[in-house]
């Protein structure tokens, strides 16, 4: 049960990056900019006394700024996503460290009804994964069916013929950009009502599960393919592999060895099939 409630929350990040490596970008600070949501959230609940729910839309919406400023630089000053990401990756962290000192934020005093997002459940089906069932069902129907959304496979597939078909391509980027980073913010809000704590070095290395699910599952670095299923079926195999790794008692230092392999497997057959079609 614990585990598949792990698995749904870091869901919801695997769906902002499959959309956002669709449209050609990639986020590398989806694990601190998750982290930094605890964090403000925590702290304004904490030290500025503020509502957990409010403390929370506050957060939410400091991560989607976020994601307006990658996607500024990227769309507007002429920045590679990879450039932006892993410099707000490492502010983030750092505004993590900053604003808690480096140690954890207790937030036993949460209430109930604000930790029954994290910790409870309708009927025999924990909260959690209502809403990444949701999110899943959703996004997805808006990538197969929707003009917006196809957009965005348009945008990834060549940038340049999009533009010249008419459509906002900056926009487009722009969008996807902030919305993975939003995503990473109501991420990061469960996982605060889940655990009741906000922890500053939380999510260090997610970065590379998310993007080796999207990838694992159907979703191209090159952009214009992936789907939301896809996606989430890799992600349950890299669950499925780190559990069998773990009942194995294989060494903590090889699990992260054989992941990376997995990775590194897995953008190779991408770019042999992209360069086979092309």
């Amino acid at each position: 049960r614990a585990m598949s409630m792990a698995f749904a929350v870091d869901g919801l990040l695997v769906i902002g990056m499959t959309i956002l490596l669709i449209s050609g970008g990639i986020d590398l600070s989806v694990g601190s900019v998750t982290a930094l949501a605890m964090v403000i959230a925590g702290w304004l609940f904490l030290n500025a006394g503020i509502d957990p729910w409010i403390a929370s839309l506050i957060s939410i919406a400091a991560c989607t700024g976020i994601g307006a400023v990658m996607g500024f630089f990227v769309t507007r000053v002429g920045l590679h996503h990879f450039i932006v990401s892993l410099a707000v990756m490492v502010i983030a962290r750092g505004a993590c460290l900053l604003g808690t000192g480096g140690r954890p934020l207790g937030l036993y005093t949460l209430p109930p009804e604000f930790k029954f997002i994290g910790q409870g459940s309708i009927g025999p089906i924990p909260v959690v994964i209502v809403i990444f069932i949701a999110a899943v069902i959703a996004f997805d129907f808006m990538l197969r069916r929707t003009t917006m959304f196809r957009r965005v496979f348009y945008t990834g597939s060549n940038e340049k013929a999009a533009a010249y078909s008419g459509i906002n391509t900056k926009k487009v980027i722009f969008l996807t950009t902030t919305l993975c980073s939003t995503l990473c913010g109501i991420a990061g809000i469960i996982y605060m009502a889940r655990f009741g704590s906000a922890q500053p070095t939380f999510g260090i290395g997610m970065e590379l599960n998310v993007i080796a699910a999207a990838v694992i599952g159907g979703a191209s670095l090159k952009g214009g393919s992936g789907t939301i299923f896809g996606a989430i079926l890799g992600a349950v195999l890299l669950s499925v592999v780190s559990s069998s790794l773990a009942l194995l008692d294989v060494s903590v230092y090889w699990q992260d060895i054989i992941r990376g392999s997995i990775l590194l497997a897995a953008v190779t057959i991408d770019h042999l099939l992209n360069k086979k079609r092309g």
